[in-house]
């Protein structure tokens, strides 16, 4: 008899940054999620039934360029007359600033990693520990930093994790190339909207905006893209060919570096970097990466829309590809700091999120920069940020103004990352079901 799964309910932990060598993806161009089960075999269900017939575990660190979280997942193989469900979820914060880890806080960094498993054992049952895997993948963090110190962090954690009670797999602790991010972020979100076991062929694109890099992944109407600008995998007896790009450098935090002319200055000492898209009588501090920037409006020029759009445009142009196949697409599932500043701008309600269309950044991006004064308090970022959105979806992914991005942190109350389509690859590779 097929197997089943349901999702039953996810906790998530924010802490701290980072990323790994991810072994099951590498450079290839095929990536094989052909799960042994029927097309509506992975479900998700609210409730954590008294009687199922077998539940079992899996554990996910998601490090990232500004903050590390740990998934951990509970599903229940179930027969396959059972119906469609949901997902509950649990969240705790931490704000911990992973790249200081990178460099300076390794030992901390364990630390960190440690308190974290502790929720990890709270969470599964104590009988479980032994056969739920626990996987850590570093994402744009780690990508950016020197291959000798991003190995030194990953092997303390690597430590960490061959002490815990948990199933450690031989390939636990690596960096996650981008590609692979954006492949599993489409699966995540495709899979939480009903679409991978649907009898359609109609999917989402996913945009990810993170700090470190940024993705665009989608499923094109036409097959006229570069061969290294595809990626085709197997799943649930269908095989896919998405376009998929990640661009490092291209998160959000990073770009602001860039656009600052910090990019690559690790001398901060005594300089203050200056910019037309800061309030013109701002200066201030901001720390990223271990190093922290004075940063500042240039109080003696200009500041506004116009000129803050020149200074991000030098961090897109000629570095991002405009894929043709995105005219006429699907809707866009947009989430991370596409939904951050959506938030903090008032285009969006933080607690439902909801669909805009792309020529809403750009206004609301003009309305923020010619008004800095007002919004300031809140964020002297706000106006750079997005103006560089507003760039990136136009000038970089040539998106028109009435592209509808659906804006959201969570679908079914599950965070839309790629850490739940990594679970589900983990899983299948270790045949645990």
């Amino acid at each position: 008899m097929a197997s089943k799964f349901l999702l039953l309910s996810m906790m998530t932990l924010w802490a701290f940054p980072w990323a790994f060598p991810c072994a099951f993806f590498a450079k290839a161009k095929l990536y094989n999620f052909d799960f042994p089960a029927p097309r509506r075999s992975i479900l998700p269900s609210m409730l954590r039934p008294a009687n199922s017939s077998h539940i079992f575990y899996g554990i996910m660190f998601d490090a990232g360029s500004t903050g590390t979280r740990i998934h951990v997942y509970t599903f229940i193989q179930k027969h396959p007359e059972t119906r469609l469900g949901q997902c509950e979820t649990e969240m705790w914060s931490s704000g911990v600033d992973l790249l200081c880890f990178h460099s300076l806080c390794t030992s901390q960094a364990a630390d960190i990693v440690g308190q974290m498993l502790k929720l990890a054992r709270n969470t599964v049952p104590r009988v479980m520990w032994p056969s739920t895997p626990v996987v850590l993948r570093a994402t744009a963090g780690l990508r950016l930093l020197p291959q000798d110190k991003a190995h030194v962090l990953l092997t303390k954690v690597q430590e960490v994790f061959d002490d815990s009670p948990f199933f450690v797999p031989s390939d636990s602790v690596g960096i996650l190339e981008g590609t692979s991010e954006g492949i599993l972020a489409w699966v995540t979100v495709n899979f939480l909207t009903g679409h991978l076991y649907a009898n359609t062929r109609r999917t989402v694109g996913i945009l990810d905006l993170g700090g470190g890099s940024t993705q665009i992944t989608f499923l094109p109407k036409s097959e006229t893209a570069p061969a290294d600008h595809v990626a085709t995998f197997n799943m649930f007896n269908t095989t896919y060919k998405l376009y998929t790009r990640s661009y490092l450098g291209n998160g959000l935090k990073v770009a602001r570096l860039a656009s600052l002319g910090a990019l690559g200055n690790e001398e901060t000492i005594g300089k203050v970097f200056k910019s037309s898209c800061l309030p013109k009588q701002f200066r201030g501090d901001w720390t990223f990466g271990g190093l922290t920037y004075t940063v500042s409006g240039n109080s003696d020029g200009y500041s506004g829309y116009k000129l803050c759009y020149q200074e991000v445009l030098k961090v897109i142009k000629d570095v991002v590809h405009q894929p043709y196949e995105i005219k006429g697409n699907s809707i866009f599932y947009a989430f991370s700091y596409y939904f951050d500043r959506a938030v903090d701008s008032g285009l969006i309600d933080g607690s439902r999120g909801g669909a805009v269309e792309v020529k809403e950044f750009k206004k609301k991006a003009k309305e923020v920069c010619n008004r800095m004064s007002k919004y300031h308090p809140l964020n002297p970022f706000l106006c750079m940020d997005l103006t560089y959105i507003t760039a990136l979806l136009k000038e970089g992914f040539g998106f028109k103004d009435s592209t509808l991005l659906q804006l959201t942190k969570k679908v079914n109350s599950v965070e839309t990352s790629w850490a739940l389509g990594a679970m589900f690859e983990h899983l299948q590779k270790l045949r645990i079901h």
